[in-house]
């Protein structure tokens, strides 16, 4: 099985920063895309950000020029540096990654539990 640990969430004021790591451990062959995606309240689950296994980033709009989306291969995690953060921000984050658990198999996506973001006006 695979595990995702996710860390870095809590409270900040407006305008500060955090930053979120999500590290996979477990029955692992390879990594193929990682990304964070976010669920505020009473709202469906949304993408903001992911990241190629060979760097290339996409981001949501509302999050362009302030989230910067990073990978280590090595340690097999995935980090979100958030900066001059929003009230609009306040969420859970989830991290999401596709991982291959055998040679010759399908890459299959995982969910981390979940970290929540509360940004104060």
């Amino acid at each position: 099985q695979v595990q995702l640990e996710e860390s870095g969430g809590g409270l900040v004021q407006a305008g500060g920063s955090l930053r979120l790591s999500c590290a996979a451990s477990g029955r692992i062959v390879s990594l193929n895309a990682m990304g964070w995606y976010r669920q505020h309240a009473g709202r469906q689950r949304e993408l903001v950000t992911t990241i190629t296994r060979d760097g290339s980033t996409n981001y949501a709009d509302s999050v362009k020029g302030r989230f910067t989306i990073t990978r280590d291969n090595a340690k097999n995690t995935v980090y979100l540096q958030m900066n001059s953060l929003k009230s609009e921000d306040t969420a859970v984050y989830y991290c999401n990654v596709e991982v291959r658990t055998s040679l010759y198999g399908p890459y299959m996506n995982y969910w981390g539990k979940g970290t929540l973001v509360t940004v104060s006006a």
